[in-house]
C-alpha cells in the first residue's frame, strides 16, 4: 500500500501549465527522489502536497483514503512534514521553543516545556540528531539548525517528509551524517520525498527517481537502473555531455590582488576578515564555503557594491578598492552577480537596453550623449547569436526570459568587454543543466584568453571541476588554499567546517 498517492494532479498559472496530470506515489520505508530542471513543476507539486497551493484537478490519497489538504496545518495533521531549503526557525528562540511553536498543550494555556525537551532528546538519540534543546537558534551551526527542522517535523509525528534541497547549505561531512539520519528514518517506516539537483546525491540516497520535465512525468526508475547521463537525458530531452574539458593554460602575471581586505555585514558585524589572495592571468581560483561565511560580501566589495573597511583590491597593480563601479569596469573588471535580478539587470527594461546597461554612455552605443540605436541593435544581435540567448526579439522585456537566458545575457554583456579580471558569483545558481554546462565552457574559454577569474560558488562540484586552486572561506576568513591536484571532498569539507589542515 502506498503511503501517498497523487493522481492526475493539474495546476495552472496564467500562461503556464505547471503540473500536467502528474501521478506520484511514495511508499513507507523508501526515498523517492524528485528530479527536474527549474520550472519542471517539482516545487509546485510539493506545495500542493503540503497544502501551500491548491490543485486545479486530480486527487491525493494517504494510505488509500482520499484527502483534502487545504493548508500546511491539514498536511501536518495527516502526518506530512516539509523541510524547506531556507529554514523556518526563529533565531531569537531556543530549540525547544521553536519545536513548541504552534503546538497545543494538555496544560493550556501553559506549554509543558519539560515534556518537549525530553521528546527532543529522545528523537536526537534515536536518529542521531544531537542538539541542545536549550540552545538559541542563533548559536547553532547551519547543520545543527537543519537538525532542528527535522526534529520539528518528527515531533509532530510526520511519517511523510518532503525534503527540499536539504543539502544545499551543508559541508560534505554534514551531508554524510544527514544521509545516515534519512536511512534510519526509512528503516523506521518513514516515507521521504527528496528534491535535489545534485545527481550524485540522488543516486546515493534514493530508492526510486521520478523525473519531471515541463510539468509532466517523464518516467520513474529504480536507482539500480539509473545513471547520471540517463537522468540528464530524461530531464532535458536530449544528450548533454557532463564532462568539463579543461586544457592546460600557461599562467601569466598576477592580475587580481587582495591584501588584508575587510568589510562589515548588513548588520554591521565583521563579514570579511583580512582576506588576502592573488589570481593570475589564465587562472580560475574558486572560493568555496558554506553559505553565510563572507562569500557574498566578498563579491560585493570587489564589485563596488559594499565598502571595504580596510585593505586593498588591485587590478594589474592599481588599487581600486575605493574606486567607483564605472572606474572598476574601465580598469578591466567584469562581474556576474549572485542576485542577477537585483544587481545584474533591470527586469522592466528590454533585452537590448539590458545589453548596454554599463556601456550606454560611451561609443559605439552613444556619441556626444546621444544613443545610437542602430549600433545598440547590432551589438545586441551579436550577443544573442554568439551566446545562444533564446528571446522572441530584442524589444521584449527581460522579465519574459527564462533564468538561464537572463544569465546568458549577463555573461555575454560582461565577457564581450574582454575583462582582465572576472568575478563570477554563483554563476549557475537556478539555471538548468544545459545552461550550466554552457556557462562552464564560457568561463574556461575566458581562462584560455588570459582572464583572471574568481569563481565564488557554494556548489562544490562546480568549484572542483573548474578551478586551478580553491580557497575555502570560514567566518569571513580564508582558512586555506588547496591546489586542484590535492582537492578532495573530505579535505575541502573539513576546511568548510572550520578545521585547519
Amino acid at each position: 500500500m502506498e503511503t501517498v498517492e497523487m493522481r492526475k494532479i493539474v495546476k495552472r498559472f496564467p500562461g503556464v501549465l505547471a503540473n500536467d496530470h502528474v501521478d506520484l506515489d511514495v511508499r513507507r520505508g523508501e526515498v523517492l527522489a524528485l528530479l527536474g530542471e527549474n520550472g519542471a513543476g517539482k516545487s509546485t507539486l510539493m506545495k500542493i502536497l503540503y497544502g501551500m497551493q491548491q490543485p486545479d484537478g486530480g486527487e491525493i490519497r494517504i494510505d488509500g483514503k482520499a484527502v483534502r489538504i487545504q493548508s500546511p496545518a491539514d498536511a501536518i495533521r495527516l502526518g506530512i512534514g516539509m523541510i524547506h531549503q531556507h529554514f523556518m526557525l526563529v533565531q531569537s528562540l531556543t530549540v525547544a521553543e521553536n519545536v513548541a511553536l504552534g503546538l497545543r498543550s494538555a496544560r493550556r494555556p501553559m506549554l509543558d516545556m519539560g515534556t518537549i525537551i525530553r521528546g527532543i532528546r529522545d528523537l536526537g538519540e534515536r536518529y542521531g540528531l544531537k542538539v541542545d534543546p536549550n540552545a538559541y537558534i542563533w548559536q547553532l551551526s547551519v547543520g545543527e539548525q537543519q537538525r532542528v527542522e527535522i526534529i520539528k517535523a518528527l515531533y509532530r509525528n510526520a511519517s511523510i517528509l518532503i525534503l527540499d534541497e536539504p543539502t544545499a547549505v551543508l559541508t560534505p561531512q554534514e551531508v554524510v551524517e544527514l544521509f545516515k539520519v534519512f536511512r534510519q528514518m526509512t528503516a523506521d517506516g518513514h516515507a521521504l520525498i527528496f528534491i535535489s539537483h545534485k545527481l550524485y546525491e540522488v543516486l546515493s540516497i534514493s530508492d526510486r527517481i521520478m523525473v519531471l520535465r515541463d510539468g509532466r512525468v517523464v518516467g520513474t526508475v529504480p536507482k539500480e537502473n539509473a545513471t547520471r547521463e540517463a537522468l540528464v537525458r530524461m530531464m532535458v530531452g536530449r544528450e548533454i555531455s557532463l564532462r568539463v574539458d579543461r586544457q592546460d593554460v600557461p599562467l601569466g602575471d598576477v592580475r587580481l590582488t587582495l591584501r588584508n581586505l575587510s568589510a562589515l555585514s548588513d548588520r554591521k558585524t565583521p563579514a570579511l576578515r583580512n582576506v588576502s589572495l592573488d589570481v593570475r592571468s589564465g587562472e580560475i581560483v574558486g572560493v568555496a564555503g558554506v553559505s553565510g561565511n563572507g562569500q557574498r560580501e566578498l563579491a560585493e566589495v570587489l564589485a563596488g557594491l559594499r565598502p571595504a573597511t580596510s585593505g586593498s583590491f588591485l587590478i594589474d597593480g592599481v588599487d581600486v578598492v575605493h574606486a567607483s563601479v564605472s572606474d572598476r569596469i574601465a580598469a578591466g573588471l567584469g562581474y556576474i552577480p549572485e542576485e542577477r535580478m537585483r544587481d545584474g539587470v533591470i527586469r522592466e527594461f528590454s533585452v537590448a537596453e539590458n545589453a548596454v546597461l554599463q556601456t550606454h554612455g560611451i561609443p559605439p552605443a552613444s556619441r556626444s550623449g546621444v544613443l545610437r540605436f542602430g549600433e545598440i541593435r547590432q551589438h545586441t544581435q551579436r550577443l544573442i547569436e554568439g551566446f545562444n540567448i533564446k528571446t522572441p526579439n530584442q524589444r521584449v522585456q527581460l522579465r519574459n526570459l527564462s533564468g538561464g537566458n537572463i544569465q546568458k545575457l549577463i555573461l555575454a554583456r560582461e565577457l564581450t568587454r574582454q575583462p582582465r579580471v572576472l568575478i563570477a558569483a554563483q554563476p549557475t545558481r537556478g539555471v538548468d543543466i544545459n545552461s550550466t554546462m554552457y556557462i562552464h565552457r564560457c568561463l574556461l574559454d575566458q581562462r584560455a584568453k588570459g582572464t583572471a577569474t574568481l569563481l565564488i560558488s557554494e556548489d562544490l562540484d562546480e568549484v572542483m571541476a573548474l578551478s586551478d586552486r580553491i580557497a575555502v572561506m570560514y567566518e569571513g576568513e580564508i582558512l586555506g588554499i588547496v591546489p586542484r591536484s590535492e582537492a578532495t571532498q573530505d579535505k575541502l569539507g573539513l576546511l568548510m567546517a572550520g578545521v585547519r589542515s
